[in-house]
Protein backbone atom coordinates (compact mmCIF):
# COMPACT_ATOMS: atom_id res chain seq x y z
CA UNK A 1 0.00 0.00 0.00
CA UNK A 2 2.37 2.38 0.88
CA UNK A 3 4.70 1.83 -2.26
CA UNK A 4 1.17 2.63 -4.15
CA UNK A 5 0.78 6.28 -2.47
CA UNK A 6 4.57 6.71 -3.09
CA UNK A 7 3.45 6.19 -6.93
CA UNK A 8 0.97 8.13 -6.71
CA UNK A 9 2.89 10.79 -5.24
CA UNK A 10 5.60 10.63 -8.03
CA UNK A 11 3.18 10.56 -11.03
CA UNK A 12 0.94 13.60 -10.94
CA UNK A 13 -2.31 13.39 -12.14
CA UNK A 14 -3.35 15.11 -15.63
CA UNK A 15 -5.80 15.47 -18.11
CA UNK A 16 -5.20 13.20 -20.96
CA UNK A 17 -6.03 14.72 -24.71
CA UNK A 18 -8.25 12.45 -27.02
CA UNK A 19 -6.72 9.94 -29.65
CA UNK A 20 -10.30 10.47 -31.39
CA UNK A 21 -11.43 13.37 -33.33
CA UNK A 22 -14.02 12.75 -35.29
CA UNK A 23 -14.66 10.22 -37.77
CA UNK A 24 -15.41 9.13 -41.99
CA UNK A 25 -18.25 9.02 -43.47
CA UNK A 26 -17.92 6.94 -46.45
CA UNK A 27 -19.65 8.31 -49.71
CA UNK A 28 -19.93 7.57 -53.69
CA UNK A 29 -16.93 10.32 -54.78
CA UNK A 30 -14.96 10.12 -51.44
CA UNK A 31 -15.59 10.28 -47.69
CA UNK A 32 -17.15 12.99 -45.16
CA UNK A 33 -14.98 13.72 -42.19
CA UNK A 34 -16.88 14.61 -39.01
CA UNK A 35 -14.67 16.51 -36.63
CA UNK A 36 -15.31 16.63 -33.08
CA UNK A 37 -14.41 20.17 -33.13
CA UNK A 38 -17.70 20.82 -35.50
CA UNK A 39 -19.76 17.98 -32.84
CA UNK A 40 -19.09 20.10 -30.12
CA UNK A 41 -20.00 23.56 -31.75
CA UNK A 42 -23.66 21.65 -32.92
CA UNK A 43 -24.25 20.19 -29.31
CA UNK A 44 -23.42 24.44 -28.03
CA UNK A 45 -26.12 25.68 -30.37
CA UNK A 46 -28.46 22.80 -29.40
CA UNK A 47 -28.28 23.68 -26.07
CA UNK A 48 -28.40 27.07 -26.08
CA UNK A 49 -31.67 26.89 -28.81
CA UNK A 50 -33.31 24.98 -25.78
CA UNK A 51 -32.61 27.21 -23.20
CA UNK A 52 -33.33 30.29 -25.29
CA UNK A 53 -36.85 28.97 -26.38
CA UNK A 54 -38.12 27.88 -23.10
CA UNK A 55 -37.17 31.39 -21.88
CA UNK A 56 -38.34 32.80 -25.04
CA UNK A 57 -41.90 30.77 -24.81
CA UNK A 58 -42.41 32.68 -20.96
CA UNK A 59 -41.85 35.95 -22.29
CA UNK A 60 -44.90 35.36 -24.15
CA UNK A 61 -43.03 35.36 -27.98
CA UNK A 62 -45.19 34.12 -30.95
CA UNK A 63 -45.15 30.48 -31.22
CA UNK A 64 -42.15 29.56 -33.20
CA UNK A 65 -40.61 33.08 -33.93
CA UNK A 66 -37.40 31.74 -32.18
CA UNK A 67 -36.69 29.51 -35.39
CA UNK A 68 -37.06 32.73 -37.41
CA UNK A 69 -34.87 34.82 -35.66
CA UNK A 70 -31.71 31.99 -35.19
CA UNK A 71 -32.07 31.02 -39.07
CA UNK A 72 -30.22 34.09 -39.69
CA UNK A 73 -28.50 34.76 -36.09
CA UNK A 74 -26.55 31.64 -36.56
CA UNK A 75 -24.96 31.74 -39.74
CA UNK A 76 -24.24 35.40 -39.67
CA UNK A 77 -22.62 34.23 -36.07
CA UNK A 78 -20.59 31.55 -37.61
CA UNK A 79 -19.03 33.95 -40.69
CA UNK A 80 -18.47 37.00 -37.85
CA UNK A 81 -16.45 34.30 -35.57
CA UNK A 82 -14.64 33.28 -38.50
CA UNK A 83 -13.60 36.37 -39.67
CA UNK A 84 -12.69 37.80 -36.01
CA UNK A 85 -10.32 34.62 -35.72
CA UNK A 86 -8.48 35.22 -39.33
CA UNK A 87 -7.51 38.65 -38.85
CA UNK A 88 -6.73 38.34 -34.96
CA UNK A 89 -4.69 35.32 -35.95
CA UNK A 90 -3.39 35.96 -39.45
CA UNK A 91 -0.46 34.60 -39.49
CA UNK A 92 -1.72 30.91 -41.44
CA UNK A 93 -3.77 32.79 -43.95
CA UNK A 94 -1.62 35.86 -45.07
CA UNK A 95 1.69 34.32 -44.04
CA UNK A 96 4.13 36.97 -40.51
CA UNK A 97 3.27 40.67 -41.24
CA UNK A 98 1.02 40.34 -43.82
CA UNK A 99 3.90 39.13 -45.87
CA UNK A 100 1.97 36.99 -48.64
CA UNK A 101 3.20 33.43 -47.51
CA UNK A 102 0.03 32.20 -45.97
CA UNK A 103 -2.45 29.97 -47.59
CA UNK A 104 -6.26 31.59 -47.77
CA UNK A 105 -7.89 28.13 -48.71
CA UNK A 106 -7.35 27.75 -45.09
CA UNK A 107 -9.71 30.54 -44.27
CA UNK A 108 -13.42 28.23 -45.03
CA UNK A 109 -12.12 25.04 -43.18
CA UNK A 110 -13.84 25.75 -39.96
CA UNK A 111 -13.19 22.45 -38.76
CA UNK A 112 -9.82 23.02 -38.37
CA UNK A 113 -10.82 24.97 -35.33
CA UNK A 114 -10.55 29.28 -34.96
CA UNK A 115 -14.05 31.00 -34.33
CA UNK A 116 -13.72 34.05 -32.10
CA UNK A 117 -16.46 34.87 -29.43
CA UNK A 118 -16.60 38.17 -30.52
CA UNK A 119 -17.13 37.94 -34.21
CA UNK A 120 -19.62 35.67 -33.40
CA UNK A 121 -21.93 38.27 -30.91
CA UNK A 122 -21.53 41.13 -33.43
CA UNK A 123 -22.72 39.83 -36.74
CA UNK A 124 -24.68 36.94 -34.82
CA UNK A 125 -26.83 40.33 -33.58
CA UNK A 126 -27.08 42.02 -36.99
CA UNK A 127 -28.33 38.52 -38.24
CA UNK A 128 -30.79 38.14 -35.34
CA UNK A 129 -31.80 41.75 -35.57
CA UNK A 130 -33.16 40.67 -39.13
CA UNK A 131 -34.78 37.83 -37.40
CA UNK A 132 -36.69 40.09 -35.28
CA UNK A 133 -37.59 42.56 -37.83
CA UNK A 134 -39.15 40.07 -39.56
CA UNK A 135 -41.24 38.30 -37.11
CA UNK A 136 -42.47 41.59 -35.12
CA UNK A 137 -40.32 41.41 -31.84
CA UNK A 138 -37.88 43.30 -30.24
CA UNK A 139 -34.41 43.04 -30.64
CA UNK A 140 -33.23 43.49 -26.65
CA UNK A 141 -36.46 41.56 -25.77
CA UNK A 142 -34.65 38.40 -27.70
CA UNK A 143 -31.40 39.03 -26.63
CA UNK A 144 -32.24 38.84 -22.51
CA UNK A 145 -34.01 35.58 -23.39
CA UNK A 146 -30.35 34.32 -25.42
CA UNK A 147 -28.25 35.79 -22.84
CA UNK A 148 -27.87 32.47 -20.91
CA UNK A 149 -28.35 30.48 -23.52
CA UNK A 150 -25.36 31.97 -25.56
CA UNK A 151 -23.22 31.04 -22.02
CA UNK A 152 -24.16 27.56 -22.13
CA UNK A 153 -23.41 26.87 -25.78
CA UNK A 154 -20.41 28.08 -25.38
CA UNK A 155 -19.34 26.30 -22.38
CA UNK A 156 -20.48 23.52 -24.26
CA UNK A 157 -18.70 24.47 -27.52
CA UNK A 158 -15.03 24.91 -26.11
CA UNK A 159 -14.65 21.54 -25.22
CA UNK A 160 -13.88 21.38 -29.52
CA UNK A 161 -10.70 22.67 -28.01
CA UNK A 162 -9.89 19.75 -26.34
CA UNK A 163 -10.22 17.37 -29.26
CA UNK A 164 -8.29 19.53 -31.61
CA UNK A 165 -5.35 20.18 -28.40
CA UNK A 166 -5.53 23.77 -29.02
CA UNK A 167 -5.68 27.12 -27.26
CA UNK A 168 -4.28 25.67 -23.93
CA UNK A 169 -2.29 27.69 -21.23
CA UNK A 170 1.28 27.51 -20.22
CA UNK A 171 3.33 24.90 -18.35
CA UNK A 172 2.32 23.62 -15.13
CA UNK A 173 2.65 21.38 -12.07
CA UNK A 174 -1.07 21.07 -11.14
CA UNK A 175 -2.54 18.07 -11.00
CA UNK A 176 -5.35 19.26 -13.67
CA UNK A 177 -2.97 19.94 -16.09
CA UNK A 178 -3.64 18.75 -19.72
CA UNK A 179 -1.89 16.81 -21.63
CA UNK A 180 -0.69 17.55 -25.32
CA UNK A 181 0.83 14.84 -27.78
CA UNK A 182 4.67 15.75 -28.26
CA UNK A 183 4.06 15.14 -32.75
CA UNK A 184 1.12 17.43 -32.20
CA UNK A 185 1.40 20.91 -34.18
CA UNK A 186 0.09 22.52 -31.28
CA UNK A 187 3.34 21.65 -29.06
CA UNK A 188 4.81 24.29 -28.32
CA UNK A 189 8.72 24.24 -29.88
CA UNK A 190 11.71 23.89 -27.10
CA UNK A 191 9.58 22.19 -24.63
CA UNK A 192 10.27 19.01 -23.47
CA UNK A 193 7.66 16.17 -24.08
CA UNK A 194 5.48 14.83 -21.57
CA UNK A 195 4.70 18.75 -20.40
CA UNK A 196 1.53 19.84 -18.83
CA UNK A 197 -0.25 22.87 -19.94
CA UNK A 198 -2.74 24.56 -18.51
CA UNK A 199 -6.42 23.28 -19.34
CA UNK A 200 -8.00 26.68 -20.34
CA UNK A 201 -10.61 25.20 -22.65
CA UNK A 202 -11.86 23.61 -18.94
CA UNK A 203 -11.29 26.94 -17.34
CA UNK A 204 -13.66 28.99 -19.46
CA UNK A 205 -16.01 26.21 -19.34
CA UNK A 206 -16.77 26.29 -15.83
CA UNK A 207 -16.81 29.78 -16.18
CA UNK A 208 -19.42 30.16 -18.38
CA UNK A 209 -21.51 27.37 -16.63
CA UNK A 210 -21.30 29.52 -13.16
CA UNK A 211 -22.62 32.35 -15.29
CA UNK A 212 -25.22 30.24 -16.65
CA UNK A 213 -26.98 29.83 -13.43
CA UNK A 214 -25.75 33.35 -12.07
CA UNK A 215 -27.81 34.78 -15.14
CA UNK A 216 -30.56 32.33 -14.21
CA UNK A 217 -30.66 33.50 -10.89
CA UNK A 218 -30.45 37.34 -11.08
CA UNK A 219 -32.56 37.45 -13.75
CA UNK A 220 -35.33 35.89 -11.89
CA UNK A 221 -34.75 38.45 -8.98
CA UNK A 222 -34.43 41.55 -10.99
CA UNK A 223 -36.70 40.78 -13.72
CA UNK A 224 -34.02 42.40 -16.58
CA UNK A 225 -35.51 44.10 -19.45
CA UNK A 226 -34.01 46.61 -22.48
CA UNK A 227 -31.10 44.10 -23.08
CA UNK A 228 -29.66 44.61 -19.39
CA UNK A 229 -29.13 40.85 -18.93
CA UNK A 230 -27.51 40.23 -22.22
CA UNK A 231 -25.12 43.22 -21.08
CA UNK A 232 -24.91 41.74 -17.89
CA UNK A 233 -23.54 38.18 -20.00
CA UNK A 234 -21.20 40.24 -21.79
CA UNK A 235 -19.36 41.73 -18.59
CA UNK A 236 -19.50 38.31 -16.84
CA UNK A 237 -17.40 36.98 -19.90
CA UNK A 238 -15.27 39.33 -20.70
CA UNK A 239 -14.44 39.58 -16.79
CA UNK A 240 -13.03 35.37 -17.31
CA UNK A 241 -11.94 35.75 -20.92
CA UNK A 242 -9.05 38.31 -19.36
CA UNK A 243 -7.15 35.98 -17.40
CA UNK A 244 -7.89 32.75 -19.10
CA UNK A 245 -6.82 34.54 -22.74
CA UNK A 246 -3.51 36.02 -20.75
CA UNK A 247 -2.93 32.15 -20.00
CA UNK A 248 -2.90 31.28 -23.06
CA UNK A 249 0.28 30.69 -25.59
CA UNK A 250 -1.17 30.12 -29.30
CA UNK A 251 0.15 32.45 -31.56
CA UNK A 252 -2.08 35.43 -31.82
CA UNK A 253 -1.81 39.37 -33.07
CA UNK A 254 -0.22 41.34 -30.27
CA UNK A 255 -1.15 44.87 -29.43
CA UNK A 256 0.57 47.64 -27.65
CA UNK A 257 -1.81 50.11 -25.67
CA UNK A 258 -0.79 52.73 -22.74
CA UNK A 259 2.29 51.20 -22.74
CA UNK A 260 1.52 47.36 -22.50
CA UNK A 261 1.71 44.62 -25.12
CA UNK A 262 -0.47 41.82 -24.89
CA UNK A 263 -2.77 39.49 -27.02
CA UNK A 264 -5.52 41.36 -29.30
CA UNK A 265 -8.41 39.13 -27.34
CA UNK A 266 -7.26 40.25 -24.42
CA UNK A 267 -7.68 44.05 -24.96
CA UNK A 268 -10.91 43.24 -27.24
CA UNK A 269 -12.26 41.86 -23.66
CA UNK A 270 -11.31 44.85 -21.67
CA UNK A 271 -12.94 47.27 -24.64
CA UNK A 272 -16.19 45.23 -24.55
CA UNK A 273 -16.42 45.15 -20.52
CA UNK A 274 -15.88 48.90 -20.27
CA UNK A 275 -18.27 49.20 -23.08
CA UNK A 276 -20.99 46.45 -21.83
CA UNK A 277 -20.93 48.71 -18.00
CA UNK A 278 -21.36 51.47 -19.52
CA UNK A 279 -24.64 50.97 -21.78
CA UNK A 280 -26.10 48.29 -18.11
CA UNK A 281 -25.96 52.01 -16.25
CA UNK A 282 -27.33 53.77 -19.02
CA UNK A 283 -30.00 51.39 -19.37
CA UNK A 284 -30.74 51.11 -16.08
CA UNK A 285 -31.66 54.56 -15.55
CA UNK A 286 -35.05 55.59 -15.07
CA UNK A 287 -36.75 56.63 -18.27
CA UNK A 288 -39.79 57.06 -20.06
CA UNK A 289 -41.42 53.59 -18.95
CA UNK A 290 -41.37 51.15 -21.84
CA UNK A 291 -44.57 48.34 -21.89
CA UNK A 292 -43.27 44.78 -20.91
CA UNK A 293 -44.08 43.28 -24.31
CA UNK A 294 -41.73 41.06 -27.27
CA UNK A 295 -43.86 42.85 -29.86
CA UNK A 296 -42.79 46.04 -31.92
CA UNK A 297 -45.16 48.29 -31.70
CA UNK A 298 -48.66 47.55 -34.18
CA UNK A 299 -47.18 44.21 -34.72
CA UNK A 300 -49.16 42.77 -31.36
CA UNK A 301 -51.72 40.08 -32.29
CA UNK A 302 -54.91 41.30 -32.60
CA UNK A 303 -57.18 40.21 -29.25
CA UNK A 304 -60.75 39.11 -30.17
CA UNK A 305 -63.69 40.64 -28.34
CA UNK A 306 -65.37 38.32 -25.11
CA UNK A 307 -68.63 38.92 -24.42
CA UNK A 308 -69.26 38.72 -21.20
CA UNK A 309 -72.27 37.16 -19.30
CA UNK A 310 -73.93 40.74 -18.64
CA UNK A 311 -74.14 41.40 -22.40
CA UNK A 312 -70.61 43.52 -22.03
CA UNK A 313 -67.18 43.12 -23.67
CA UNK A 314 -64.07 41.46 -22.14
CA UNK A 315 -63.07 45.02 -20.52
CA UNK A 316 -66.69 45.32 -18.20
CA UNK A 317 -68.36 47.68 -20.29
CA UNK A 318 -72.21 46.58 -20.69
CA UNK A 319 -73.53 47.12 -24.42
CA UNK A 320 -76.22 49.75 -24.34
CA UNK A 321 -79.56 49.07 -26.20
CA UNK A 322 -80.54 52.14 -28.46
CA UNK A 323 -84.53 50.65 -27.99
CA UNK A 324 -84.40 50.76 -24.30
CA UNK A 325 -84.79 54.15 -23.00
CA UNK A 326 -84.47 55.36 -19.02
CA UNK A 327 -88.27 55.70 -19.02
CA UNK A 328 -88.20 52.75 -19.84
CA UNK A 329 -86.14 50.65 -17.11
CA UNK A 330 -87.35 52.56 -14.61
CA UNK A 331 -91.17 51.04 -15.83
CA UNK A 332 -89.44 47.74 -15.15
CA UNK A 333 -89.14 47.89 -11.64
CA UNK A 334 -91.54 46.58 -8.98
CA UNK A 335 -94.14 49.28 -8.19
CA UNK A 336 -93.75 50.54 -5.23
CA UNK A 337 -97.51 50.86 -4.18
CA UNK A 338 -98.59 47.39 -4.83
CA UNK A 339 -95.25 45.52 -6.01
CA UNK A 340 -96.69 44.85 -9.60
CA UNK A 341 -94.15 44.54 -12.28
CA UNK A 342 -95.65 46.13 -15.45
CA UNK A 343 -94.35 43.87 -18.65
CA UNK A 344 -94.47 47.05 -20.86
CA UNK A 345 -92.52 50.09 -21.44
CA UNK A 346 -94.51 53.54 -21.33
CA UNK A 347 -94.34 54.13 -24.98
CA UNK A 348 -95.47 51.11 -25.94
CA UNK A 349 -98.70 51.59 -24.21
CA UNK A 350 -98.79 55.06 -25.83
CA UNK A 351 -98.83 53.53 -29.28
CA UNK A 352 -101.70 51.66 -28.31
CA UNK A 353 -103.64 53.90 -26.73
CA UNK A 354 -106.96 54.82 -28.70
CA UNK A 355 -106.69 57.82 -31.21
CA UNK A 356 -107.04 61.17 -29.45
CA UNK A 357 -105.67 60.33 -26.18
CA UNK A 358 -102.84 61.60 -24.79
CA UNK A 359 -100.08 59.26 -24.28
CA UNK A 360 -98.24 60.68 -21.60
CA UNK A 361 -101.48 60.61 -19.62
CA UNK A 362 -102.46 56.66 -20.56
CA UNK A 363 -98.58 56.14 -19.92
CA UNK A 364 -98.76 57.78 -16.25
CA UNK A 365 -102.32 56.20 -15.45
CA UNK A 366 -101.18 53.00 -16.33
CA UNK A 367 -97.99 53.27 -13.73
CA UNK A 368 -100.61 53.67 -10.79
CA UNK A 369 -102.94 50.60 -11.99
CA UNK A 370 -101.74 46.80 -12.17
CA UNK A 371 -105.06 45.92 -14.07
CA UNK A 372 -104.57 48.64 -16.73
CA UNK A 373 -100.89 48.28 -17.05
CA UNK A 374 -101.75 44.55 -17.75
CA UNK A 375 -104.24 44.76 -20.36
CA UNK A 376 -101.93 47.81 -22.17
CA UNK A 377 -99.46 45.85 -22.51
CA UNK A 378 -101.51 43.09 -24.21
CA UNK A 379 -102.83 45.38 -26.56
CA UNK A 380 -99.02 46.66 -27.35
CA UNK A 381 -97.75 43.38 -27.74
CA UNK A 382 -100.37 42.60 -30.13
CA UNK A 383 -99.41 45.86 -32.34
CA UNK A 384 -95.89 45.14 -32.98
Amino acid sequence: MQSLLQAAVLVPASIPSPDWSGFDIPLPWGTLRIHAYALCILAGIVAGLWLTSVRWAKRGAPEGSVWDIVVWAIPFGIIGGRLYHVFSSPDAYFGPGFDGTGDLSLIPQIQRGGLGIWGAVVLGVVGAWIGCRRAGVRLPAFMDAAAPGLLLAQAIGRWGNWFNQELFGGPTTLPWGLEIDADNANFPAGVPAGTLFHPTFLYESLWNLAGVALLLVLDRRFNFRRGRLFWLYAMYYTLGRVWIEAMRIDDAEQISLFGLTTRLNVWTSIFVFVTALAVFILLGRKGRPEPDTVYLPGREPAKPAVTGDAGGTEDGVRDTDPVVSDSESRDNLPDNQNGSRPDSAPTEKATAAPSGSKPGTDATAAGHSGSTATGSASEAGTSK
